[in-house]
């Protein structure tokens, strides 16, 4: 399962609560750079490091084969296609984002252009460029009770999944 999408949309907290729920590993990719120093460099402009995307695969292969993970990251188009068999993608209304990134201490072109990625689809667009068209899904992430929607309705598709596949 990849769960993706805009800084602030709520991946992790998706991704931990399903992987409790169902029982999977979780894989919060900016954590695992940061433990592993996954970096090839530190972009100036936005305050942050860059990720090696070669590293971080190879540091994902073998859990990726066994099965069973929870994968959190807001980009997706330098992971393999067949690491998943569904792919989540979060949106939040930017509003909500707004003040979500703000407390996180964004400001400035950091805080605008995760806001324009948000209004413009880019990591939907990239995840529907980046695997199959009926594996990529929209869930809407503003609310707690959109939380509560979208961890029943992913753990109804991870049980169909395993009486499907098992």
């Amino acid at each position: 399962v990849l769960s993706l999408g805009t800084p602030g949309v709520g991946k992790t907290t998706l991704g931990k609560e399903l992987a409790s729920r169902a029982g999977m590993t979780y894989i919060n990719v900016g954590d695992m750079a940061k433990e592993g120093e996954l970096y090839e460099g530190f972009d100036e402009e936005y305050d942050c490091p860059v990720l090696d995307e070669d590293r971080v695969i190879d540091e994902l292969e073998d859990k990726m084969s066994e099965g069973g993970v929870i994968v959190d990251y807001h980009g997706c188009d330098f992971f393999p296609e067949r690491w998943f068999h569904i792919v989540f993608v979060l949106r939040t209304e930017n509003s909500f984002l707004y003040d979500r990134l703000e407390s996180r201490g964004y400001k400035g072109k950091k805080l605008q252009d995760n806001i324009q990625c948000e209004i413009f689809q880019t990591l939907y667009e990239e995840a529907m460029l980046s695997y199959r068209e009926e594996i990529v899904h929209q869930l809407p992430s503003n609310t707690p009770e959109d939380l509560e929607r979208n961890l029943d309705q992913v753990m109804q598709w991870i049980e169909q999944w395993m009486k499907d596949n098992n």
